[in-house]
């Protein structure tokens, strides 16, 4: 089974490596840190699954699927991920992953991901697929995402207040309401977020 591992941590990589070996199953192609470089060798599709990590060194999982996705280039990938967020899991799901473990998984179950993958099949942890698409965004009112998409465009409080008819201390209000909601701290962080979510809203599976 020849498979490409993508992952910024050299001493992950250099575990994956030693484990890939001693099974005896599978062919370590390469190993790369970037997204970039990830992506050329995707774009050659010469190996059976790739292993990548959540964050790269240049890109983040999120980038790399989506675009995985948006130049069509058909490859099977499992991301191997050190954090337990729910949130990951789901925005893997939706930009078409096959496969999802854990860094502090027993090895078997890492073995058992990389093979589904690679045959085809869809391997990630138990999620209520009903809710796969819930995020941040998804609990917002109409009014408060037309507000989310106006401060992504660089609308002060002033220009939302002149634009919309009400005092700058309601816009205020808002505001505090919205930054409460998506459990972030200013706008900034508002609109970060809200960019990232629009980049990851792909269809499931690809």
């Amino acid at each position: 089974m020849r498979v490409v591992v993508a992952e910024r941590n050299p001493l992950v990589i250099s575990a994956l490596r030693e484990m890939l070996d001693c099974d005896g199953r599978f062919e370590l192609l390469a190993c790369v840190q970037s997204g970039r470089h990830f992506l050329e060798l995707a774009a050659e599709g010469e190996f059976d699954v790739a292993v990548i990590g959540w964050k790269l060194a240049d890109m983040d999982g999120a980038d790399v699927l989506a675009e995985i996705h948006s130049r069509k280039l058909g490859v099977r990938i499992a991301v191997f991920s050190n954090d337990h967020d729910i949130g990951i899991l789901k925005q893997c799901v939706r930009l078409g992953a096959q496969g999802y473990c854990f860094q502090f998984d027993d090895p078997s179950i890492i073995f058992e991901t990389i093979l589904a993958v690679a045959h085809g099949r869809i391997c990630i942890p138990y999620i209520d697929i009903n809710k796969v698409n819930d995020t941040p965004l998804s609990q917002l009112t109409v009014r408060e995402r037309e507000l989310l998409a106006v401060l992504s465009d660089g609308w002060t409080n002033l220009q939302i207040a002149t634009r919309t008819g009400i005092s700058e201390n309601t816009v205020k209000y808002h505001l505090k309401n919205l930054y409460d909601k998506l459990d972030v701290r200013n706008r900034a962080m508002a609109v970060a977020l809200y960019a990232r979510e629009r980049r990851t809203q792909k269809q499931p599976f690809g």
